[in-house]
């Protein structure tokens, strides 16, 4: 179809027809419905309607994911954790208060009595981490792997709309458990979803519900609630946040269960948004989505993670009404988005920036991998481009766009694609290694058979023990520094490995298979293989010209035996091209 027709798709709601429908749109919808596929997979949608392709992705039509492996526990939390304290300090008075804590007695007598509470505070912290660790990476294999990639999408937009992170929850779990409400309920009923994540223990730690209670309402959670979960600064006032407020107050939990202390929570009248009455959280969210800001707030956000930034405030009010009109399900939203001729116009066609889980999770689906490989390791690698699963900087979750590309983020992804294609030798995993200095020094000196006093003390000659820790080896009942290395070791013992397995690529078998006779073809290949906007021809041009050299001839035949290195090569180009970074 002429470039001027399509142009004037944009905004047109209108479902693209039949007739437009062909390989580049359905690769089109394949990237931003799921994380793109290989050419087989982008075929067999192009092959179905657009109706049927829309409806595989968005309603799971025909897919079976129940042989996707669900997350293994490591089996490291028990009871006597809870609930866990927030402190070390927090964790050694409650100790000499009470006698015990986190499930262990302070000893009677003898040297550190409460060094086996210390040691397992600190075990607790490291334990969680290297198991959200695993968590994540279960996660990006299910992307990978999933017949079902839009639900893992949309967990993936509802983690950054609803963001929690590790460092304050510090509780895998309580993570494990709200990736599930995202993925079993992501394009389901909003109203539900909102009212499943306002009683979600991750939530309520985070927003810090247990000081939310009569006569002293905390307002972070319903601030947040209005200003980032579903209207928007400019719709609320001050009243209704402080009203808002009382209405969750007593909301908690115990362990992963929620619960309403109905002793601290306010049950006196509150005028919130125009109405008056007794209400409790679930009522206020119900007058929440009962306004129609609401609607085009969340259909407007979901709108600009799956197609462009650029939104026009008729479109959002559109968009907000198929939101609206049908009670607030989100895949009659998403259907009418991914049919739509605005979707596949030029204004929204390969102008995205990936982000960097999607772009390693589109990179390893396009090599045709079925899970993520070991090395390099895909947090420290999504973490060095700027987003760390269940790691979101802040409440508002990771800015996107283009702050996710920089000189220096753009370098680090051309490295991201090296590593994949030639695997670093040198390479040690982080759940099995720390790079703490400070531990590893305490290690070492433990290893050469120093006393507990003797290898905790501070090293002059680095500097790497803080003169804070210096002073808390004055309290005899128990060596922080110590606690801290011996957290780790306990850690590394309990938590599963990440598997380190390196991807089994065969570039070769790929271009042979694609009946490519010469470099040019061969280029041409890798490039509608693995980018949805094509480089220039100026680009184009230098990878053929490299190919040639790197392989001595053009003849993709002869070169057959000894040309897979080459081809990483050249690919490696290819995934360092800016153009690389959109969908």
């Amino acid at each position: 179809m002429p470039a001027s027709l399509t142009t004037s798709w944009q905004n047109d709601l209108t479902p693209i027809g039949a007739a437009d429908w062909n390989y580049e749109n359905a690769a089109h919808l394949l990237e931003r419905a799921g994380f793109g596929g290989t050419p087989d997979e982008i075929t067999d949608l192009a092959k179905m309607t657009p109706a049927k392709a829309v409806a595989r992705l968005v309603r799971f039509e025909g897919t079976d994911a129940s042989g996707l492996a669900p997350f293994e526990d490591s089996g490291v939390h028990d009871p006597g954790l809870e609930p866990f304290p927030p402190s070390r300090p927090a964790v050694t008075d409650l100790a000499k208060a009470k006698g015990e804590a986190l499930g262990i007695k302070v000893k009677p007598s003898g040297n550190r009595r409460l060094q086996p509470i210390v040691d397992k505070f600190f075990f607790w912290l490291r334990a969680s981490v290297l198991e959200t660790n695993r968590l994540a990476y279960w996660w990006a294999n299910r992307m990978v792997a999933s017949p079902q990639p839009l639900r893992e999408k949309m967990a993936l937009f509802w983690h950054g709309h609803f963001a929690v992170n590790e460092a304050k929850v510090r509780d895998y779990r309580k993570l494990r458990d709200e990736l599930a409400l995202f993925q079993q309920q992501g394009t389901g009923n909003f109203r539900k979803l909102m009212i499943a994540v306002a009683q979600d223990p991750a939530m309520l730690t985070f927003l810090d519900a247990g000081v939310n209670v009569k006569g002293a309402a905390n307002e972070n959670f319903a601030r947040e609630i209005m200003e980032l979960f579903t209207m928007g600064v400019g719709n609320y006032s001050e009243k209704d946040v402080r009203e808002g407020a009382r209405a969750f107050t007593g909301w908690n939990y115990v362990d992963l269960q929620f619960l309403v202390n109905k002793d601290k929570h306010d049950e006196g009248e509150k005028t919130f948004l125009g109405k008056t009455g007794r209400f409790d959280g679930v009522d206020v969210i119900n007058i929440i989505t009962d306004q129609p800001v609401t609607a085009d707030f969340i259909a407007g956000k979901i709108y600009r993670f799956f197609v462009r930034e650029d939104l026009s405030p008729d479109l959002r009010k559109k968009l907000g009404s198929v939101l609206r009109q049908s009670n607030y399900e989100v895949a009659p939203l998403l259907e009418t988005i991914f049919l739509s001729r605005d979707f596949y116009s030029p204004a929204s066609v390969g102008t995205q920036i990936k982000s960097p889980v999607q772009l390693a999770v589109s990179t390893y689906r396009k090599l045709g991998l079925k899970g993520v490989p070991g090395v390099p390791d895909f947090n420290v690698v999504t973490s060095a481009l700027g987003q760390q699963l269940f790691s979101p900087p802040t409440v508002a979750g990771w800015a996107g766009g283009r702050s996710w590309i920089t000189p220096g983020l753009l370098l680090e992804r051309g490295n991201f694609a090296r590593d994949v294609l030639f695997p670093d030798i040198n390479f040690l995993p982080p759940d099995r290694y720390t790079r703490s200095g400070e531990i590893r020094s305490v290690a070492d000196r433990i290893r050469q058979g120093m006393d507990i006093t003797a290898a905790t003390k501070p090293d002059e000659k680095s500097g790497v023990m803080a003169e804070s820790n210096m002073l808390a080896d004055r309290d005899e009942d128990f060596n922080t520094r110590y606690g801290s290395f011996r957290g780790w070791q306990m850690a590394i013992e309990k938590v599963k490995p990440i598997p380190r397995d390196i991807a089994s690529l065969d570039l070769t078998g790929m271009v042979v298979a694609s009946d490519a006779k010469n470099t040019t073809e061969a280029i041409d290949y890798l490039i509608h293989r693995f980018m949805r906007v094509p480089p220039g021809d100026e680009a184009r041009q230098k990878m053929i010209v490299f190919l040639n050299k790197e392989l001595g001839t053009s003849d993709i035949t002869a070169a057959r035996t000894y040309m897979e290195d080459s081809l990483r090569l050249d690919l490696h180009l290819v995934m360092s091209q800016p153009e690389y970074q959109l969908s």
